[in-house]
């Protein structure tokens, strides 16, 4: 098998069960599986492949937990950009249903692209629209082709407004379509296995866009096939105030009395997550994608993050979708999350190490992996390497890992996923990134056009 040498790091964080941090460390991979790590003196010189990582942090892949990668095609679109959630939605929710297959699959590369060279190298991504026959495949086919080890959650609406939901009723399906659908992608394309780069997730969309029966069975098809389950929950003030309208109950509650618990789900915002949800979900190991750039965007809140963590929470973060972002940087989201809660609850509320961990280790449990998320023998090569010789870590050099948080945000130098070099010196290896976006550019254009002109 090809063997990988990272050595003579500045600096090694392990995020292993010791939470090393090793002066001068390097890391021996043999395929896709770490061997050994320690200091460059103690590992092998030679390797097929040798990364010089000196004046540079090495870290493990970050963990990305919940993206709508099509709406990279609809950044800072104008009557979006002041809206809070539900208004948001409804703004654009007429402009996504002109996606066609090839926009889905060059959106979903950008945005690989994009968090690829921001330090991730695990993504999911909740696709939940499907018009003009676009399938999940458009996302996996892209994913592949790019190299990223992917968790593609398939989405679904199917309470339009006519019902009382949110979206238009032309971009909902209907609920047996949904379950044979979501059951033949996962016959299809999840992967149990070790290290595996593709594995499916059940994901009905939001408690405001599809029923109580698609959510529960839902649940019952996901514990059925053994995969996981992902949905919005509690984002805002209006999510809370629909959820009590329409079921009687709080966002906890409706997620408890569905099967929405437990440590095979994971739910995305939980802004207004009140003290009894937090409870139940450290009682039961449900998952939380923690979302501080869109949550700000859109002016959602601060979730309780440090109360999470306090009580037991998986944690992880994630950039949310683009166009209410509108970045998916995941090392600046991560500062983000540092930051943020330290605006609701003081200058201790969240330290860089905390945000590391959050966003590796908390994405893997987030996900129900074991084989992610620390750089350790036996554990996937999913490794980053971010360069400490920009200007904006000029005078960092005191903690070059709190450095990658509280200051100006880099550009990873090497992403390697599953072993495999995908970025290098800063480039990816992968695809051609000029090419690829100004084909984005030109289809986001057409998308917005076309939406336009039928108004």
């Amino acid at each position: 098998m090809p063997t990988l040498l990272i050595r003579n790091a500045r600096l090694l964080v392990t995020m292993d069960a010791g939470r090393r941090e090793i002066e001068g460390g390097a890391v021996f991979v043999r395929g896709r599986e770490i061997e050994t790590v320690g200091p460059s003196a103690e590992l092998p010189r030679t390797a097929d492949v040798v990364i010089d990582a000196r004046d540079q942090v090495v870290i493990p892949g970050l963990v990305n937990t919940h993206h709508h990668m099509f709406q990279t095609l609809t950044r800072v679109v104008r009557p979006a950009q002041d809206c809070e959630l539900f208004s948001w939605l409804q703004t654009l929710y007429p402009l996504w249903a002109g996606l066609t297959p090839e926009m889905v699959r060059v959106s979903t590369q950008t945005a690989m692209a994009e968090l690829l060279l921001s330090g991730c190298t695990t993504s999911s991504d909740h696709l939940y629209i499907y018009p003009n026959g676009v399938t999940l495949e458009d996302s996996i086919e892209a994913a592949q082709s790019i190299g990223m080890r992917f968790h593609a959650a398939r989405g679904a609406m199917s309470v339009g407004q006519s019902q009382g939901g949110l979206p238009p009723d032309s971009v909902v399906e209907s609920e047996p379509a949904i379950l044979r659908e979501t059951q033949r992608l996962i016959e299809r394309w999840h992967d149990r296995e070790r290290f595996a780069m593709l594995r499916i997730v059940v994901a009905p969309c939001s408690p405001f866009s599809v029923s109580r029966e698609l959510m529960r069975d839902a649940a019952l098809l996901a514990r059925e096939m053994g995969v996981s389950l992902h949905t919005h929950l509690a984002e805002n003030v209006n999510d809370i105030a629909y959820t009590r309208e329409r079921f009687g109950c709080t966002p906890a509650e409706y997620a408890e009395q569905l099967g929405w618990v437990g440590p095979d789900v994971w739910h995305a915002h939980c802004v207004k997550l009140d003290e009894a949800g937090i409870a139940l979900f450290a009682r039961t190991g449900t998952g939380v994608a923690h979302c501080p750039g869109s949550n700000m965007r859109l002016a959602s809140g601060i979730a309780p993050i440090r109360a999470m963590r306090d009580a037991g929470v998986p944690v992880s973060i994630a950039v949310d979708g683009s166009a209410s972002n509108d970045s998916g940087h995941l090392l600046g989201e991560a500062r983000l999350a540092l930051l943020l809660q330290r605006v609701a609850h003081g200058p201790g509320a969240l330290a860089a190490r905390e945000v590391l961990e959050m966003a590796t280790l908390g994405g893997a449990k987030v996900l129900g992996r074991d084989d992610i998320g620390a750089l350790a023998p036996g554990m996937a090569a999913d490794i980053v390497t971010v360069p400490l010789d920009e200007i904006g870590l000029a005078g960092a050099q005191h903690d070059p890992l709190a450095a990658l948080f509280f200051c100006h945000v880099p550009r990873v130098r090497h992403s390697i996923v599953n072993g495999r070099v995908v970025v290098r010196d800063g480039e990816l290896t992968t695809l051609e990134l000029p090419r690829l976006v100004a084909r984005h550019n030109a289809l986001a254009r057409e998308l917005v056009g076309v939406a336009r002109s039928t108004r």
